[in-house]
């Protein structure tokens, strides 16, 4: 529990792409009504971020973007602790110590560091043990919970074994080892070309996805160009039309609308009404979000002014976590 009595929730992003309208429909939306009754910790994970070679001003870019984006969408700074990972050194110090109870051949294990190892000629030591520090981040604030996706339950598996290999070495009691969070149930939005997978704003063909802050134009090529069927009856067939169910499924979100109601609508027209109107709808809704992030992006000095508040109401559960830390392993705190 937090100094308000509040359950601590962790989540961070990176900073590879922008965020999406998936990310908009089935987190972002949520996360908005957990600040009323959670305290909620969110984070730009922007040193996971260097274990591939990444442009300096680039990199800064994308930290102040989605920093300015986590704004756009309505998370407020004074309900929540929004923060830079890179400006809270913490981060790395207990990395290093969990880092130095971490076998090997668990790392060796971790399906991600295979792809993307495979995938890569830069294996460096940062891409091998990246796994710690993602547990760092979470065992850092004593969470309650953390909100866990598929591709990350081997990662969460991997923390929970550090928090064992450290209660065997040090005693018990002292990292908590939050639960996944579960959200209420909201819409899974699938790529535009490929619907059998997640949107995901990390996904090398960027028509795939719907940015938060794609242009009109941008957004109208996205969806005109999703990827549907040969029939032109619209009617919502997960299995056998998976493309056309997932636009429906975006308009029936965005415009509160039944799925059922949708379909009646567009009895006798095409595909491409629907993908038209449906763009249209997609670019209203995001149009107060795209006004936000514009000026929140002309006052850097504002946003790094956030940033340091974030950073501030972070560091009071980061630095007693790892004073207690140092004190149990054998290091000496730094006095505060």
């Amino acid at each position: 529990m937090s100094e308000t009595g509040k359950k601590v929730i962790l989540s961070g992003s990176t900073v590879t792409g922008d965020l999406t309208l998936g990310n908009y429909i089935g987190a972002i939306n949520n996360w908005k009504k957990l600040q009323e009754d959670y305290n909620c910790h969110y984070f730009i994970a922007d040193l996971h971020a260097l274990t591939v070679a990444q442009d300096p001003l680039a990199l800064r870019e994308r930290c102040f973007s989605f920093f300015a984006q986590y704004l756009a969408l309505g998370l407020d700074p004074n309900k929540n602790t929004i923060f830079v990972q890179s400006q809270m050194p913490e981060h790395a110090e207990l990395a290093w110590i969990l880092t130095c109870l971490t076998p090997m051949g668990n790392l060796n294990r971790m399906t991600q560091f295979k792809e993307k190892s495979a995938n890569t000629k830069n294996i460096n030591a940062g891409l091998f043990t990246y796994p710690v520090l993602m547990a760092a981040d979470i065992l850092l604030y004593q969470a309650d919970m953390v909100p866990v996706g598929d591709d990350q339950r081997q990662h969460m598996e991997l923390c929970r074994d550090i928090v064992v290999w450290f209660e065997n070495r040090y005693g018990e009691g002292h990292l908590k080892m939050p639960d996944a969070f579960i959200g209420k149930s909201g819409a899974r939005i699938m790529a535009l070309q490929d619907p059998t997978k997640k949107m995901s704003k990390s996904d090398e063909n960027d028509k795939n996805f719907v940015s938060i802050i794609d242009s009109p134009k941008k957004i109208l090529k996205k969806i005109k160009s999703a990827q549907t069927d040969s029939d032109t009856v619209v009617t919502y067939d997960p299995e056998k039309k998976a493309g056309l169910a997932n636009l429906l499924t975006i308009y029936s979100v965005l415009g509160e609308k039944s799925v059922e109601d949708i379909c009646k609508d567009y009895e006798g027209k095409m595909y491409g009404h629907l993908k038209a109107d449906l763009a249209d709808l997609v670019v209203e809704t995001l149009k107060p979000v795209q006004e936000n992030y514009t000026d929140l992006m002309k006052n850097k000095d504002h946003l790094e002014d956030l940033m340091a508040l974030g950073a501030s109401k972070a560091r009071v559960r980061a630095s007693q976590t790892l004073k207690m830390v140092y004190e149990i392993t054998g290091l000496i705190p730094r006095r505060s």
